[in-house]
């Protein structure tokens, strides 16, 4: 039997894209890329769409340079192991974390990531933005997340080259958008055309996303509403994504004419998950805001006996 001390985690979810959260404060944890998919692994381990370390900034060599604008670093890993600038539902999941810890109260919040500071915003109560029966969400406010600024390549070559997306013996033109990770948005006629997203979708030209993207499908509900289904870059179909749902609010802007830096107002669309709602806006700066529910619904210990070498 190990005598090693055991692996703090939780879990929490934000619109049902959930994640196995491991505190490390001080940076002293290393998991191997083996580790984290063993983790969240759906059978054999937790289960989750990816995990999230939360390291103090000044403790993470990757987030040194932010320690003067965040205190927190969000170490975000796919669910396969693999390392991911940027997870908005994440992001929200986190600022939760830090709040149920007394780390963060309601207010603002600055967290670093790997693609930059983003500022958070925690609500005090719930409002209409928690998920209609999820008691834990409606007992605590909505979180926004300031995204950044969308990022949409135009027609040429290499990464503005134009983009498509094919499923089975369906294709369609894509929107290449760039949330501080990569996105192709493709409107489709139904959400049952994208099939079973076990497998990544096929997008041309490769050279367009050097290392692989997630892949939107979206359909419209109603003015300024859409639905989406998502691949996420080495996670596979998940029931939300934070990053994607902002892509496809500024792809679906510019296909409707809006642009918030040419008209001078901001444009907001509903977004449908499959996992709940969220609310993505777009400011005539071009920053970018998301809003929606995180809901933290677990704590255990991992043993790392279980884990083995994997865990340093």
């Amino acid at each position: 039997m190990s005598t090693a001390p055991r692996l703090s985690f939780l879990k929490g979810h934000g619109t049902e894209n959930d994640f196995v959260i491991v505190p490390d404060l001080d940076g002293s944890l290393e998991l191997s890329a083996a580790a984290v998919a063993r983790i969240c692994d759906r059978r054999a381990g937790i289960g989750g769409d990816g995990l999230i370390r939360v390291v103090r900034a000044s403790a993470h060599p990757e987030a040194r340079a932010m320690a003067d604008q965040a205190e927190w670093f969000m170490d975000y890993r796919n669910s396969d192991g693999s390392i991911a600038e940027m997870c908005g539902n994440g992001v929200r999941v986190f600022a939760r974390y830090l709040q149920r810890a007394g780390l963060a109260e309601a207010g603002d919040l600055a967290v670093a990531t790997r693609a930059g500071v983003r500022r958070v915003h925690i609500a005090k109560d719930a409002g209409d933005a928690a998920r209609p029966g999820e008691a834990t969400a409606r007992s605590e406010g909505p979180i926004t997340v300031v995204m950044g600024e969308a990022t949409l390549p135009g027609p040429g070559p290499g990464p503005e080259a134009e983009i498509t997306v094919t499923v089975g013996e369906h294709s369609w033109p894509a929107r290449n958008v760039n949330m501080g990770n990569p996105h192709a948005v493709a409107f489709v006629d139904d959400l049952a055309q994208a099939g079973d997203l076990l497998a990544a979708p096929a997008v041309r030209p490769a050279s367009a996303y050097p290392h692989g993207t997630n892949v939107e499908f979206v359909v419209d509900r109603g003015p300024r509403h859409v639905a989406m289904r998502v691949h996420e870059r080495g996670s596979g179909e998940t029931r939300s994504c934070g990053t994607g749902a902002c892509a496809v609010m500024v792809a679906a802007a510019r296909r409707d004419g809006a642009d918030p830096a040419v008209t001078g107002h901001p444009v907001t669309y509903t977004v449908d998950v499959p996992g709940g709602r969220l609310v993505i806006s777009e400011r005539p700066d071009g920053t970018v805001e998301m809003t929606g529910p995180a809901v933290i619904v677990a704590k255990g210990e991992l043993d790392p006996a279980w884990l083995g070498t994997d865990l340093g």
